[in-house]
């Protein structure tokens, strides 16, 4: 049956959604639940139906494009992406690159090194774009194995890539919980309450000073804005490729963010030019002008290297925070 036949009570029920579309266009239904959109419209005379600028045909038809549109949003049927596979193209000077393919898994880390300007942002583009030698690079990207849903490319909804820049400026005026709320409903998510305070506390234990539900974001630190948006996108974008670029310079918990992605079996892209990070990842694409240069398996010495590292790391963290809290060195 077309939902413009059926009543607003089945409609209400089906998608509660609904209720945001009737209130934006007017539509007074309070003790009419039990008509149709176009019974309770007739009840209006001509001049209140003018009034409300209300065009019943084009109303149902809005009425279904809207229905249509927020189920396909909301649908948790999508397919799971649990693999990116890049064919090689060329470099900015028009050479190939020199790999057969590079294919990226579902709860893994890999690491993008190169110096500025080398190109990691081209390598980006093209899995954002899902590109099929499309691109100035001449790559080409699969998904699951397959030539990808042109949803990855057109959609609102449905992005490939979440990217984390390293500038995190918030211009509105609205508290820390205020704005995810805000996400959290634009997302349809049932329990908003717990999942604001989820997503709080993770941000809390990522950053190096905390801050308060009530904080304006307009107020938080770099590193405050920083943990606040890597919680928030574990916990709410669908995206199912995640882009952090230099993850170093924000002053938070840097191997605790990560784990948090993971945990919600992202494929985590870390451009990075520390060599603690670049460790951390089961591999490390170096770019050199323009193209994929290497792609390097980190070893069992690499790991070893890792582990000293992170004892360095965790010490400098240590007097960072002392330092912050007025401490002396010792």
């Amino acid at each position: 049956m077309s939902p413009s036949r059926k009543t607003i009570n089945e409609l209400l029920t089906a998608y509660p959604f609904l209720s945001s579309f009737l209130e934006d266009n007017n539509i007074n239904y309070k003790g009419n639940e039990d008509k149709t959109l176009r019974e309770i419209i007739n009840l209006l005379d001509k001049n209140e139906q003018e009034e409300l600028a209300i065009n019943i045909q084009q109303l149902e038809e809005n009425l279904e494009s809207f229905i249509e549109q927020m189920s396909e949003f909301l649908s948790d049927d999508d397919e799971e992406v649990t693999s990116i596979t890049i064919f090689p193209g060329t470099d900015k000077s028009g050479a190939p690159e020199k790999y057969e393919s590079l294919e990226l898994k579902k709860g893994e880390i890999v690491c993008i090194v190169g110096p500025t300007g080398s190109g990691k942002s081209r390598l980006l583009g093209d899995i954002e774009w899902v590109a099929q030698n499309d691109t100035p690079t001449k790559r080409r990207v699969l998904v699951n194995n397959s030539v990808p849903d042109s949803k990855w490319r057109f959609s609102i909804s449905d992005k490939l890539v979440a990217q984390l820049s390293q500038n995190m400026n918030f211009v509105m005026d609205l508290t820390v919980e205020e704005f995810v709320t805000l996400h959290a409903e634009s997302r349809m998510i049932e329990d908003i309450e717990d999942t604001v305070k989820t997503i709080i506390s993770n941000a809390n234990n990522l950053a190096g000073e905390r801050f308060s539900k009530d904080t304006p974001i307009t107020s938080l630190s770099g590193g405050q804005s920083r943990a606040l948006m890597i919680a928030d996108t574990a916990t709410l974008s669908k995206s199912p490729v995640i882009l952090i670029d230099e993850i170093e310079n924000a002053g938070i918990d840097r191997k605790r963010a990560l784990d948090l992605l993971l945990a919600e079996d992202k494929i985590v892209l870390l451009a990075t030019h520390d060599p603690t990070l670049a460790l951390l990842g089961n591999r490390r694409i170096v770019i050199k002008n323009g193209g994929i240069d290497k792609i390097i398996e980190t070893s069992e010495e690499e790991r070893e290297i890792l582990a000293e590292l992170e004892v360095l790391d965790k010490r400098q963290m240590q007097l960072r925070n002392a330092l912050r809290h007025g401490e002396k060195l010792q």
